[in-house]
């Protein structure tokens, strides 16, 4: 005698196995009503691909911005104040030009004046030089640079060769690595 609960089991079990042998057929994948499924798997893909690259495209974009964000950042910090600094240079050129006319017998008969105009100098260079501001001064007989220099006059000099500074009318000035003023400069013209 067979068991009637064995035999149902069977039979559940054989029909459980013949639907997923359905299921994974390539019949089982058409659908009357939309059509083909393996269609709409593929268009599927297709919509996932696509969000997956404008992700990706995004994410790109954003990192893109934050590198520029934070090369703004720098660029306006170190070069910020390159108006203010240019705009400072004249008042850097008459103190220099003060000082330098001084008289030795001044010096005695002024020297409070002189002490506080080569003091506030000082702090001027200071204060330069807390703000990355660096002087270009090159020296009589050094090569002309046209990166740093700005040639005011050529002369043909005895004694040097083309290209020779032969004499500095101004200092230049560098805030960090860019030129913010070239020194301006004579330069020789004499044949080699």
């Amino acid at each position: 005698m067979t068991d009637p609960k064995k035999d149902m089991s069977e039979e559940i079990k054989t029909n459980v196995e013949e639907e997923i042998i359905d299921i994974t057929s390539d019949e089982a994948l058409e659908d009357p009503e939309t059509g083909d499924l393996s269609e709409e798997l593929e268009q599927l893909r297709a919509e996932r691909d696509e969000f997956r690259d404008r992700f990706m495209r995004a994410v790109a974009d954003a990192e893109n911005s934050r590198k520029r964000a934070d090369r703004d950042r720098r660029e306006a910090e170190n070069y910020g104040g390159s108006k203010l600094a240019r705009d400072m240079l004249p008042v850097f050129d008459n103190m220099k030009r003060a000082i330098d006319a001084i008289a030795e017998d001044q010096r005695e008969t002024q020297a409070a004046l002189i002490e506080g105009i080569e003091l506030t100098m000082r702090e001027l260079l200071n204060t330069f030089s807390k703000h990355g501001i660096q002087i270009v001064s090159p020296e009589v007989g050094e090569t002309f640079d046209p990166q740093i220099h700005e040639a005011m006059f050529e002369a043909p000099v005895p004694g040097t060769k083309a290209g020779d500074i032969i004499q500095v009318m101004n200092v230049g000035f560098m805030i960090h690595d860019r030129l913010l003023r070239p020194a301006q400069v004579g330069v020789s013209s004499t044949p080699a």
